[in-house]
């Protein structure tokens, strides 16, 4: 077996197979065929990749579809069978134990959107322009929820305008904002009810995760605090004022609050003590102004497998742990059961996304290490940074394959780059590869089928990649290649330029020159 390489981080292994593939982060219609090479939805990703080039983003639609649903069984389930067995009362009798929102800032297009809306989630936005998305995907408005700290004026009038389900206020300037543009629409005759409103607020909840990916300590821009002020430690905190000003609105209605803890958590705790603290603060609002708020949203965060080192929870388990907490918190404060609301977005596209590469330059790098010069391989491929940038952003891990056929050469130590002029432009940092990889062959990278096309570039000029959907041996183009005319033509002088030349041509042709 090979010796593990010194430049290796010590949670990578040896594989013993270099063919195989990790269930736990490839789509499950993932496999090799007869010859070895790798089939996403029962298509050879050599066809795909004639068919589409690389770089391309592949969703399995078995994968989003079964993820979605199992998102909205597993949490109901879970929070039926809690309820039902404290017997705490349900505040809306007979209304849905669970909301699932698909956090479409993960990957958004008109496709996933109406997948994911026939398998009975809604949708969450945080943008005009998902918002957009996801009504000319034909979700319903009322199965739409729109996030986002710095909302403008215009995005809160489409929402209200659409008639979206609920709007997820962030700050007390947003809420003055919200009353004036409900009353300007109102006073049109635009708009017939008053917008249902949501809290975002900050627990203080500190979970395992990246710095710039918590979001529900003190020290960042989303929500409102639920801590009083340091000058006023007997004063009212600004969530406790922003919900005193909801309710007196005659503008809107204040249907709840919200808690969005981190992202990529493993942990079920830190849900659970969000949850505990949302709770006492539904508790406080009704005992403080006689109002009992019907919803409560947890957000999202959950957890996925990058690489081998991640081991993430069974979604089970957390729904299950979860559910327990509420109820047990509810019955602490003598609260009936609020709707409870989830918004799951790399758990569910994360896994159903693989990216291929074609593989270009390869070269070998000597490098110092403990135990003396050492080589690591250097393969680049045909994207990088600009079609994921989670690694530069984050440090982010990711796993590859050679997937265009199999291999029985020794496993070799590698790192995948992209073609950036950028050092930093890496792909995967540390991954073993067959020591016969060539120019030419196709690379898979899995998990990546969230903040990957959402957060693409052009950086250095490179063109964005397609998004197809594979299902039963078919592909399906959901978001076609940029061209590089496409992405040029924001250059007014490139453009002007391009005109000319065709007005050029034109001259030629019908001169017959």
């Amino acid at each position: 077996m090979t010796t593990a390489s010194p430049l290796a981080p010590e949670w990578l292994s040896v594989p013993e197979d270099l063919n195989a593939l990790n269930p736990l982060i490839f789509p499950a219609d993932a496999a090799r065929d007869d010859s070895g090479e790798l089939t996403l939805g029962g298509l050879p990703v050599r066809a795909l990749a004639e068919k589409y080039g690389t770089a391309l983003y592949v969703y399995s639609e078995d994968e989003v579809r079964t993820r979605a649903a199992t998102f909205r069984s597993v949490f109901n389930r879970a929070v039926m069978r809690a309820q039902e067995t404290s017997e705490l009362k349900r505040l809306e009798p007979g209304g849905r134990p669970v909301d699932v929102f698909y956090a479409g800032k993960a990957f958004l297009c008109t496709k996933i959107a109406r997948w994911v809306h026939e398998e009975g989630l809604n949708l969450d936005t945080a943008s005009g322009g998902e918002l957009a998305i996801a009504l000319a995907a034909g979700v319903p408005a009322e199965n739409i929820g729109l996030h986002g700290n710095n909302k403008s004026d215009e995005e809160l009038r489409r929402a209200m305008t659409a008639g979206v389900g609920r709007i997820i206020a962030d700050s007390m300037a947003e809420l003055e904002r919200i009353d004036r543009v409900a009353r300007q629409l109102s006073d049109r005759g635009t708009t017939l009810y008053r917008p249902a409103v949501m809290l975002r607020l900050t627990p203080g909840v500190h979970a395992e995760t990246h710095d710039f990916i918590a979001t529900a300590h003190e020290d960042q821009k989303f929500g409102l605090s639920m801590a009083a002020p340091q000058d006023d430690p007997n004063g009212p905190s600004m969530a406790e004022q922003a919900a005193a000003y909801a309710l007196s609105s005659g503008n809107m209605e204040l249907v709840g609050v919200h808690a969005h803890i981190g992202s990529q958590i493993f942990a079920a705790e830190g849900f659970a003590e969000a949850a505990k603290k949302l709770i006492g603060f539904l508790a406080k609002i009704k005992n403080d102004y006689g109002k009992a708020l019907p919803e409560l949203d947890l957000g999202g965060g959950y957890g996925i497998a990058y690489t081998e080192a991640d081991k993430p929870r069974d979604i089970a388990a957390i729904a299950e742990h979860l559910a327990e907490n509420i109820v047990a918190a509810c019955l602490e404060h003598g609260l009936d059961m609020p709707q409870i609301s989830i918004e799951p977005g790399r758990a569910i596209a994360g896994p159903s996304g693989v990216t291929l590469y074609t593989v270009g330059t390869i070269k070998d790098v000597t490098v110092d290490s403990p135990v003396g010069p050492v080589s690591r391989k250097y393969v680049s491929v045909d994207g990088g940074m600009s079609d994921n940038a989670r690694p530069v952003l984050y440090d982010a891990d990711y796993t590859a394959v050679l997937a265009s056929r199999a291999s029985s050469a020794e496993p070799v130590l590698c790192r995948v780059v992209g073609k950036h002029c950028e050092s930093g432009d890496i792909v995967v940092r540390d991954v073993y590869l067959p020591s016969d990889i060539s120019r030419g062959d196709i690379l898979a990278v899995p998990a990546t089928g969230a903040y990957c096309h959402s957060l693409s570039s052009n950086y250095n000029y490179l063109t964005r990649p397609a998004v197809v959907g594979v299902k039963d041996g078919r592909s399906e183009l959901m978001v076609r290649a940029e061209t590089e005319d496409e992405m040029l033509q924001r250059d007014v002088g490139f453009a002007e330029t391009r005109f000319l030349d065709q007005v050029a041509n034109t001259k030629k042709e019908k001169s017959g020159d």
